[in-house]
């Protein structure tokens, strides 16, 4: 398991020397497009799951970055004090720590470690993690652990890709029967959202709405979001 800890801090080392301007810039209408639609997502997650009202609900983010996601639950009625942020990669808490509330607690290290106790959330969150976890056996053994973490009637909600990319080897896609094997004791409500990544940024370049129009195809979507629920 240590080894593949370090492959994934190598993984993500090697995406810090892509240029940031394309990829995180908030003002560049592929990501605001995209960042939109996965919030029309959730809002659509929270009326279709039952969760609302969302006050008391409690949340924990694996691989939860600088808090963008946790930024957006919070816009979305959950309370800071009920949410939990874990990342592995210490600038990101780092950074995290400053964009979120003080009430908003964030963990450092492995997922696998998080001395937390079980059954005690609503909604365990990931989003594109597992797709930088190539061992089979560590993607296992987290589903395994975060879903220990899972109240009864809580599930884990789940946004990634589905298939491989094949200008980057440090990722690797999870197919919906993936999803499956990795959760064999839920039920499982998915949904296909964002436009294919490299088509986005092509088409924005000659208008935002190129997205929106794209993206009516569910065959362009590369992405899902799934609420994996516990009986």
């Amino acid at each position: 398991m240590n080894t593949e800890i370090e492959a994934i801090r190598q993984r993500y080392a090697r995406r810090e020397q892509i240029p940031k301007s394309s990829l995180d810039d908030p003002l560049n209408p592929f990501n605001y497009m995209s960042y939109e639609e996965k919030r029309r997502a959730f809002i659509h997650w929270i009326n279709k799951s039952g969760l609302a009202p969302v006050q008391d609900k409690r949340v924990l983010e694996i691989g939860c970055g600088f808090g963008d996601n946790l930024l957006q639950f919070i816009s979305l009625g959950f309370q800071p004090e009920n949410l939990v942020g874990n990342e592995l990669l210490e600038e990101r808490v780092l950074k995290a720590r400053c964009l979120l509330p003080t009430a908003t607690q964030v963990l450092l290290g492995d997922a696998l470690a998080l001395d937390l106790e079980k059954n005690s959330f609503d909604v365990v969150l990931q989003a594109t993690v597992f797709t930088s976890i190539l061992d089979t056996k560590f993607q296992e053994n987290l589903a395994n652990h975060i879903w220990s973490l899972v109240k009864p009637g809580g599930g884990v909600l789940w946004y990634d890709f589905i298939f491989n990319n094949p200008n980057n080897s440090d990722v690797q896609g999870i197919s919906i029967k993936r999803i499956y094997k990795l959760f064999p004791q839920s039920e499982i409500k998915i949904w296909r959202i964002t436009l294919a990544p490299p088509l986005g940024r092509l088409v924005v370049r000659m208008h935002p709405n190129f997205y929106t129009l794209l993206n009516l195809m569910p065959c362009l979507r590369t992405h899902v979001l799934c609420w994996i629920k516990k009986s």
